[in-house]
């Protein structure tokens, strides 16, 4: 059976931030590659902008769940806020395309949503309760065959990382005692090498134009001097969480 890889993120440009080395990666490896995203819906520039990066990214369609992103109403216009859509409900929307396609990795991000944004940190806490919840034939009865997942993989930073970064991009180092994303380096489980891949991943994050142009976090990334923007475009970095199978069948560097 073939190696499948489903990301379950936020909102689009997530998908080419923080996991498109590995889908680009792995689909070039012939594994099957898919991406659900919580927010936006069909029709949007935005949700056009997604399809453009994974089709960069060698990634199957974009799935959506289609609820509007917290800071933005115009994102799925008469939808409600995923945040604040009942869990029960967003789980087995998340479940349902867990078991149709029965992945053997899962990724998400880490439990402070890798930037703090709350549709990230609800997208984490989304997924870890739909990957458990997809195993036990007793619930959500009407989404399909149970399905276990091998390895569920939290995308994130070091926060070694994160620090040189913000000294790249601010000039001077975070001040004492301020809180920053990421993970400690110690906590940090795999670093998948994307040099080879890099070029995709970038031109998967340029797909994403509105999000560029309005100066968004994206923006920050795309102009980050040469030397911080390359180490970004050779690594991506990952908690595992609860590894259920054969070594060999995890996501490796």
């Amino acid at each position: 059976m073939t190696f499948t890889v489903l990301s379950v993120l936020a909102h689009p440009d997530d998908e080419a931030i923080w996991c498109g080395g590995t889908l680009a990666k792995y689909a070039d490896a012939g594994a099957r590659t898919a991406v659900v995203d919580c927010t936006w819906a069909e029709g949007t520039v935005r949700a056009g902008e997604l399809e453009r990066s994974l089709g960069i990214l060698g990634a199957q369609p974009p799935r959506l769940l289609g609820y509007a992103d917290a800071r933005d109403p115009d994102s799925a216009p008469g939808a409600p806020r995923f945040v604040d859509v009942p869990l029960e409900e967003s789980v087995g929307r998340v479940v349902g395309h867990i078991r149709e396609l029965r992945p053997d990795a899962v990724i998400t991000f880490d439990a402070n949503g890798s930037s703090g944004h709350p549709d990230h940190v609800h997208a984490h806490r989304v997924t870890l309760a739909a990957v458990e919840a997809a195993a036990h034939g007793q619930m959500f009865r009407d989404a399909g065959a149970p399905w276990r997942t091998q390895a569920l993989y939290l995308a994130t930073l070091p926060l070694s990382v994160v620090r040189a970064q913000w000294e790249a991009v601010l000039g001077s180092p975070p001040e004492p005692g301020q809180s920053l994303p990421g993970t400690p380096d110690e906590h940090v489980t795999t670093r998948i090498d994307i040099a080879k891949w890099g070029e995709r991943k970038y031109r998967a994050m340029l797909a994403h134009e509105s999000e560029a142009a309005r100066g968004a976090s994206l923006s920050l990334l795309l102009n980050l001097p040469e030397e911080a923007r390359a180490l970004l475009l050779s690594n991506e970095w990952y908690v595992r969480v609860g590894h259920r199978g054969p070594a060999e069948d995890a996501l490796t560097g």
